[in-house]
C-alpha cells in the first residue's frame, strides 16, 4: 500500500475494511528515510509543557508526506495531552503550513477553536528557535476504600452506580438514559441525583463520593462532554459546569468527592484490581475513553482522548461527524465502529435506533452464530492489534492495555481480544504489550466501583 508516496506494508487487514492503513505502520515507514530534525512543544494550563522530538524529510519531493506526518503528529498530541499553544522548531515551510492549518478556515480550525474554548485562551501556533523546557505534573489518585462510599459512572447510553462499605460492594446497578439527546440540564441533574439516591439508600451513611464521567474533566468540573451536546452554551456554563458538586451536596451533604474521566478510571481499575502499573485503560462504549497510569502508579493529567486520536492513515477512512476529521478512534473502537462495519457484513440496522440498541442487535446475531456479526468483531480486533502498538509508542511504552466497555462484553469481546493478539504476535513480534480483558462483572460495572475509591475521607471538613 502507498500513501503520500510512502510505501506501507500491512500483513493483517480488517476483512470488512481492507483500505485500512495503520497509522503506526505509516509513521514507521516514513521515519525510515526522514533525517531532518523537527520538534513540537504543547503548552497547557499550570505551566505544563510537553516536548516531542522527531524527524521529517524537509525536501520538496516529500512535501506531501511531511505535511501529513506532522499534521497527524500535532493532532495526536493535542487530543492526547491537551493544550492551547503549539511551539514548532524546524522546516519553515512545514511550520508555515501548519500555522495556516490551525487558523480560521484552515483544515484544523475545529481543533484550534475547540481548544481555545476549552482553556479560555486564544489558540496559537508559533515557530521558534528554541523550544520551552518540558514540565509535567503526575500524581497518585484513588485506591481509598475505607468507609461508606458511592461510586458512579456516567456514560452516553447508561449510568452505573455502586455502594461500598470498607471496600465491599454491597450494591451495583445499571440504568439506561439518553443524555446526548436532551437539551435541558435538569434531565442530566435529575439523572445524577437519582443515581446518588439509589446508592445512598443502601448505605448506613455516605462518607465520600467518586465519579467517573465521559468527557473532559478538570478540577471536578465539566470542561466539555458530548453528554451535554444539546445543552445551550449559556445554560451549560450556568447549570452544567459545576453539576457534580451541586448534586453531591444535595444528596450527600458536605462530603469529599472527586471526578475523573472514564478513561482514567479504566486505567485505575487495572492498576488497583490487577496490581499493575504502566497501564493504558480503554473504555469502548458510546465513545472511546482512555487513561494512563505510569510506571510509578501515577495518573497522567493528559486528556487521553483516544476517540479523536488518529489511527487510520487511509484517505478513505471513516469521518467523525463532530470534528470532521477522518481516521480517528471513535470510528474504530466503540458502538460507532460496530454500526460502521455492519453493512459490509450484510447486517441491516434500524437507522432510527440508538447506537446502543444497534450494538445489541449485532451482539444477538453473534450469539446466534451469524458469520457477518463475527466478521464485525474480528475487524475491530485487527484495528486493535495495530493500534495497540501505536498506543504503546504514545504512552511511554505502556506494557498493558486494559479493555472495558459494552463493545468488549460477551463473545464479541473475546473475538476482539483473540484477533488482536494474533495481529500483535504475527506482525509485531518485537513489541511487548499485554491486552487484558477482565471478567464480565468488571467489564460492565468496574468503573463505578473504582470511582468510589477516588476521594480521601480524611479530606472531609
Amino acid at each position: 500500500m502507498k500513501h503520500c508516496g510512502i510505501d506501507v506494508e500491512v500483513k493483517n487487514k480488517p476483512e470488512l475494511d481492507p483500505e485500512f492503513i495503520p497509522l503506526f505502520k505509516f509513521n514507521e515507514a516514513f521515519l525510515k528515510t526522514a533525517k531532518a530534525e523537527f520538534s513540537v512543544a504543547i503548552e497547557k494550563d499550570d505551566k505544563q509543557i510537553n516536548v516531542i522530538s522527531t524527524f521529517i524529510h524537509g525536501d520538496e519531493a516529500h512535501r506531501e508526506a511531511d505535511r501529513y506526518y506532522v499534521d497527524r503528529l500535532v493532532k495526536t498530541a493535542l487530543w492526547q495531552i491537551g493544550g492551547y499553544k503549539i511551539h514548532l522548531k524546524g522546516d519553515d515551510n512545514i511550520c508555515s503550513w501548519l500555522k495556516a492549518a490551525y487558523s480560521k478556515g484552515g483544515s484544523r480550525a475545529f481543533d484550534a477553536d475547540f481548544y481555545g474554548m476549552l482553556y479560555d485562551q486564544n489558540f496559537e501556533v508559533v515557530q521558534c528557535e528554541k523550544l520551552p523546557d518540558a514540565y509535567e505534573i503526575r500524581e497518585p489518585r484513588g485506591g481509598h476504600f475505607d468507609g461508606c462510599r458511592i461510586g458512579a459512572d456516567f456514560g452516553g447510553s447508561d449510568y452505573k452506580v455502586s455502594a461500598l462499605v470498607d471496600g465491599e460492594v454491597i450494591y451495583s446497578n445499571e440504568t439506561v438514559w439518553n443524555p446526548k439527546l436532551n437539551d435541558d440540564p435538569s434531565y442530566h441533574y435529575n439523572g445524577i441525583i437519582s443515581a446518588f439516591r439509589e446508592a445512598k439508600e443502601k448505605l448506613p451513611r455516605v462518607d465520600a463520593v467518586g465519579i467517573s464521567s465521559a468527557g473532559l474533566v478538570g478540577n471536578n468540573r465539566v470542561l466539555y462532554a458530548q453528554l451535554y451536546q444539546m445543552v445551550p452554551k449559556d445554560r451549560f456554563k450556568a447549570e452544567v459546569r459545576d453539576i457534580w458538586s451541586r448534586a453531591v451536596r444535595e444528596v450527600c451533604g458536605d462530603v469529599p468527592f472527586a471526578v475523573l474521566n472514564d478513561g482514567d478510571i479504566t486505567a485505575l481499575a487495572g492498576s488497583i484490581n490487577l496490581k499493575k502499573k504502566n497501564m493504558l485503560g480503554i473504555a469502548m462504549g458510546t465513545s472511546v475513553a482512555g487513561g494512563y497510569v505510569d510506571k510509578n502508579g501515577y495518573v497522567s493529567n493528559w486528556l487521553s482522548e483516544l476517540a479523536f486520536i488518529p489511527l487510520d492513515a487511509s484517505p478513505k477512512a471513516a469521518m467523525d461527524v463532530w470534528t470532521e476529521d477522518i481516521g480517528v478512534g471513535v470510528s474504530y473502537f466503540c458502538q460507532e465502529a460496530v454500526v460502521k462495519l455492519a453493512p459490509a457484513a450484510g447486517i441491516s440496522l434500524d437507522e432510527h435506533s440508538t447506537p446502543a440498541k444497534k450494538l445489541k442487535v449485532v451482539q444477538n446475531l453473534l450469539a446466534d452464530g451469524h458469520e457477518g456479526a463475527a466478521a464485525v468483531f474480528r475487524s475491530i480486533g485487527v484495528y486493535l492489534g495495530h493500534s495497540a502498538v501505536l498506543y504503546n509508542s504514545l504512552f511511554d511504552g505502556a506494557s498493558s492495555i486494559l479493555l472495558l466497555g459494552r463493545v468488549m462484553s460477551g463473545k464479541g469481546g473475546d473475538i476482539i481480544l483473540e484477533t488482536a493478539n494474533f495481529v500483535l504476535k504475527d506482525e509485531y513480534p518485537n513489541v511487548s504489550v499485554e491486552l487484558l480483558l477482565p471478567d464480565e462483572q468488571t467489564r460492565r460495572l468496574g468503573q463505578s466501583v473504582v470511582a468510589a475509591s477516588l476521594p480521601k475521607i480524611t479530606e472531609q471538613k
